[in-house]
């Protein structure tokens, strides 16, 4: 086939649930240890909560995700500028360290730009959310720190 079409706005089809490593070297926990060393449970915190598009190929260096209603993504920052585009639903976000630095909603057809070492969370609407996010530069270049607000702890 000359191209591949999909709607990441459709139905199902090409969706899975978000599954995450947090043994990943590319993740840590805001002390700077490992992601799995961390007082919290990765698979109770996002499954069910949080869904990958399949069909979207990773060499692009971007992701289609979904959010259920009301999910928080937990506080988190990246080392590289991350772009994040709503597509449907909205999601309101809070930056800096507690949030102090700014808050804003942002709905479909709007984005925003994370800045390399910004901490966020995120929180899907009452209809929850779907979008894309990439990054300047390839995904295995890319690092995570997660905080500990918004997470299932073990």
């Amino acid at each position: 086939m000359a191209i591949e079409y999909f709607n990441l706005l459709a139905a199902e089809e090409g969706w899975g649930d978000l599954s995450v490593d947090p043994t990943m070297p590319s993740y840590l926990w805001n002390d700077g240890g490992s992601l799995a060393d961390a007082p919290v449970d990765m698979e109770k915190t996002f499954k069910g909560n949080m869904r990958v598009c399949r069909q979207v190929d990773s060499d692009f260096n971007l992701n289609g995700l979904r959010c259920a209603p009301g999910f928080s993504v937990p506080r988190h920052h990246h080392n590289l500028d991350e772009l994040i585009i709503v597509l449907g639903g909205e999601f309101h976000v809070a930056w800096g360290k507690d949030g102090e630095e700014g808050s804003k909603t942002i709905g479909a057809g709007e984005f925003w730009i994370s800045r390399a070492g910004t901490p966020y969370i995120m929180t899907a609407g009452p209809e929850g959310v779907t979008y894309l996010e990439t990054w300047p530069s390839p995904m295995s270049e890319l690092s995570t720190s997660w905080h500990d607000e918004g997470w299932a702890h073990r």
